[in-house]
């Protein structure tokens, strides 16, 4: 299973990431635009995914990886429970993330 520290060394390997304050959770952002967060005390990153990729992660096993229950989950925002996910699983799930904001493909508001 993954680890705090773990993700954050993950987060920050992608080119051009930086780690900041994000309301009471730590935003990892490419640019100025945010494609995964971390919430520490409950140990749960959210990542931008398209809608298409969210369903295909979510899949995976919806007690580990899930949508968001509100209008961002609708655009994509998925939960990923950090103390249930094998780390291989977390790797895919933050290359998809990043390389779909970096390509332009997960915009806020686009529906797939």
């Amino acid at each position: 299973m993954a680890n705090i520290d773990q993700f954050k060394k993950l987060a920050l390997s992608f080119a051009e990431t930086e780690a900041a304050p994000h309301f009471d959770k730590t935003a990892f952002r490419f640019k100025t635009k945010i494609w995964a967060t971390l919430d520490e005390t409950e140990q749960v990153a959210c990542f931008k995914l398209s809608l298409k990729e969210q369903s295909v992660f979510c899949a995976f096993d919806n007690s580990i990886i899930y949508p968001v229950k509100n209008k961002w989950g609708l655009q994509g925002w998925t939960l990923v429970d950090l103390r249930k996910i094998r780390l291989g699983m977390l790797k895919d799930i933050a290359s998809v993330a990043y390389n779909e904001m970096i390509q332009g493909k997960s915009k806020p508001n686009k529906k797939d």
